[in-house]
């Protein structure tokens, strides 16, 4: 029976070959499942095949190999306890040390267009996960590597003749995060592919995410904060400028949920389509939003909305940025510049910036942000929400005397899509396809509305006015009817809409209700 022995199955093969070699020099015996003892025999490493410890072949197609009490209690006994010992003597139970294990590739496999459920399915790990967990409750005694990023460091532990218990605490850690993103991601693809609970959240919610980055600090320097994300290539890829913060990440976030085309529900979402958008944002608060036919124009009045409070802001938009919007933007002192692709032109002049940020992302990423469930700690729990996709459709209704006009309706549109991504209480003006006064997070409605028609100005009168929630009484509509906005649109449902309305039509002021509302806390 073997000192000391290894157990390899390895569906991801990189750097295995230095890792075995180490084991092996040092005397290690190395058991490994069939690919994996090919790949090693080839590069002239002696492999033992785990049947010669189990005494039975691969069973059922594979589905079984290393579910054995021989394979488990090499890992499992407890290196001190004097009865594990005489029992791993008497059954001839060698001492696994490390484990190294890489799982199916079951989300790579989902990830690929066309795969079947079957294929799924045959792709669930069930050996692989256990032998981790074994291994990592052992560490008092095993390794567990459980991706060829850990090689190195193990080697090198090795190399020096002792494997720190740090060292496989930490390790140990890895197979637990590892087992649980595993789980996550099929019970997420069974779910979505068996239609499970299709009009209702999660009956539980695990959230398991990989490690993407470590910042430096979080929204102030005294904390701590790291990015975790599931999916690397939805990460916007940076093209240039200083590392991104935990507060631009945020701001990021913010500003290319408001380049979505998803559907408003009302009928002027189709009108969304025919525009180039750009999109500022300060503090994950919008300070100035346009829709114009060509990306520099957009970029311009976007930017022109709210020129103060886009100083240090983040400006992103959903066309390809060219050399004239980027010599618009080099005016300002920004913090991101963001688009889905930049020309040549552009590129140039933005990167003589030394510290912008200029990001590029896919064009899908707005609407999948849109989609996704959103997810926020409170008391020391997860409160987690969807979009309504089971509602019934947003219904707007004319509730006054006069209809707003066809440059009305446009604004009010506008300005219905970006209030829901302000802070409530929230308030926008928007006039000729322009944001000309926002504000957000406001305690009550008619200073809501008070603050963004005095950021309006002029830019006030003939304007659309939206407001995430309804008019509790006459005195928010009045002031923004005070401000010179000509149509206004907020949910309807207070019990005073009665006199909200009469307040409209003796301003002359066009109103319409949304069944929707759209408070952001």
């Amino acid at each position: 029976m073997p000192k000391t022995a290894a157990l390899f199955s390895l569906s991801d093969k990189t750097g295995a070959e230095k890792l075995a070699r180490a084991l092996h020099e040092r005397g290690t015996v190395i058991y490994a499942t069939g690919g994996t003892k090919t790949f090693l025999e080839e590069a002239g490493i002696p492999a033992r095949d785990v049947g010669d410890l189990t005494g039975f072949p691969p069973l059922f197609g594979g589905r079984v190999k290393t579910l054995h009490p021989k394979v488990f209690g090499s890992i499992l006994f407890d290196r001190e306890d004097a009865d594990h010992r005489a029992q791993a003597e008497k059954y001839a139970i060698p001492p696994i040390d490390v484990v190294a294990v890489n799982l199916y590739p079951f989300e790579a496999t989902v990830a690929r267009e066309g795969t079947t459920i079957a294929e799924a399915i045959e792709q669930i790990d069930i050996g692989g996960v256990s032998l981790l967990r074994a291994a990592a409750k052992n560490f008092a005694s095993v390794a567990v590597l459980t991706h060829p990023s850990q090689y190195a460091e193990y080697a090198a532990a090795i190399e020096a003749g002792e494997i720190p218990i740090a060292l496989r605490r930490k390790l140990a850690i890895a197979a637990f995060e590892r087992t649980a993103e595993y789980d996550v991601a099929i019970s997420h693809y069974l779910g979505a592919a068996g239609e499970v609970l299709p009009s209702d959240l999660p009956g539980a919610l695990a959230v398991t995410l990989p490690l993407a980055k470590r910042l430096r600090y979080g929204t102030n320097p005294q904390e701590r904060a790291a990015f975790y994300l599931d999916r690397p290539e939805r990460l916007p890829e940076q093209l240039h400028g200083k590392a991104l913060s935990y507060n631009n990440l945020l701001d990021l976030d913010a500003t290319l949920r408001l380049l979505s085309r998803a559907p408003l529900g009302a009928e002027f979402g189709s009108e969304r389509e025919r525009f180039v958008r750009a999109a500022v944002v300060k503090h994950t608060v919008p300070c100035g939003v346009a829709q114009r036919s060509s990306v520099a124009v957009a970029v311009r009045d976007a930017l022109d909305a709210d020129a103060v409070s886009a100083f240090g802001g983040i400006v992103a938009t959903d066309a390809t940025l060219d050399r004239q919007a980027a010599e618009y933007l080099s005016n300002f002192f920004l913090e991101i510049v963001a688009a889905p692709a930049f020309d040549d032109g552009a590129l140039d002049l933005l990167t003589k910036k030394k510290n912008l940020r200029v990001m590029r992302f896919v064009p899908s990423l707005p609407d999948e942000l849109a989609r996704e469930l959103r997810l926020r700690s409170a008391l020391g729990g997860v409160l987690a929400e969807d979009n309504d996709p089971q509602a019934p459709s947003e219904q707007w209704r004319v509730v006054s005397k006069r209809t707003p006009t066809t440059q009305e309706w446009h604004d009010l549109a506008l300005a219905w899509d970006v209030v829901r991504h302000v802070k409530s209480n929230g308030i926008v003006i928007v006039k000729g396809g322009t944001t000309r006064g926002i504000c957000a997070g406001q305690t009550n409605r008619v200073s809501a509305v008070e603050i963004a028609a005095h950021r309006a100005g002029s830019g006030a009168r003939g304007a659309g006015c939206a407001s995430d929630g309804f008019f509790p009484f006459a005195d928010g509509l009045e002031a923004a009817g005070a401000a010179g906005c000509s149509a206004i649109i907020a949910p309807g449902g207070s019990v005073r809409d009665e006199e909200v309305i009469a307040a409209a039509d003796r301003l002359g002021v066009a109103l319409v209700f949304s069944t929707y509302r759209y408070f952001l806390h």
